[in-house]
């Protein structure tokens, strides 16, 4: 059984002063997948990535809350976090097995640090990692542009460290 995984899909990544690409489109995804995964059953999880108390990310920071744009229903769960590996110091790994899951999808922001961390570190967890390849997204960078940094770990993931799926052919 798998369970979705949304990271940082939050205030200050969404509207900050870096527009991530295509994040309309992502967001649309994402709530697809929600609706999906609550019609199946399967359970929900939502990151909040903070920092520390007195900084723009502090746990009870405006730019720290979820996007309005996700449709929730409160029977997600919200955690936080303070790496980029979504396992790393949290509960998310007993709080998956707890519902049954040896799977998890993942999708949200940023592809480059959150994402590719917590993909990898979900199979050497023991979960059957999926990332939805249309449902992450990050903003340009002086190197690359966000584009080509989603496809570069869409394509670096896949295999060895994940199974990317588009939306479309993924099924709860």
């Amino acid at each position: 059984m798998y369970a979705l995984l949304v990271l940082d899909i939050q205030v200050g990544l969404v509207h900050g002063p870096e527009t991530p690409w295509r994040c309309d489109a992502m967001l649309d995804t994402v709530n697809g997948l929600m609706d999906q995964a609550r019609r199946s059953g399967a359970g929900i999880f939502l990151a909040r990535h903070i920092g520390p108390a007195g900084s723009p990310m502090a746990p009870d920071s405006p730019l720290t809350r979820l996007a309005p744009q996700l449709k929730l229903s409160g029977n997600e769960v919200v955690f936080e976090k303070q790496r980029p590996n979504a396992f790393a110091q949290t509960d998310l790994a007993n709080s998956l097995r707890s519902v049954g899951a040896t799977g998890v999808v993942i999708a949200g922001m940023k592809t480059q640090y959150c994402v590719d961390s917590t993909c990898r570190a979900a199979r050497d967890l023991g979960f059957d990692a999926v990332l939805i390849g249309d449902g992450h997204t990050c903003s340009d960078t002086a190197a690359l542009q966000a584009k080509d940094i989603v496809a570069h770990h869409n394509a670096t993931l896949h295999g060895p460290f994940c199974q990317v799926i588009k939306a479309e052919d993924w099924c709860f």
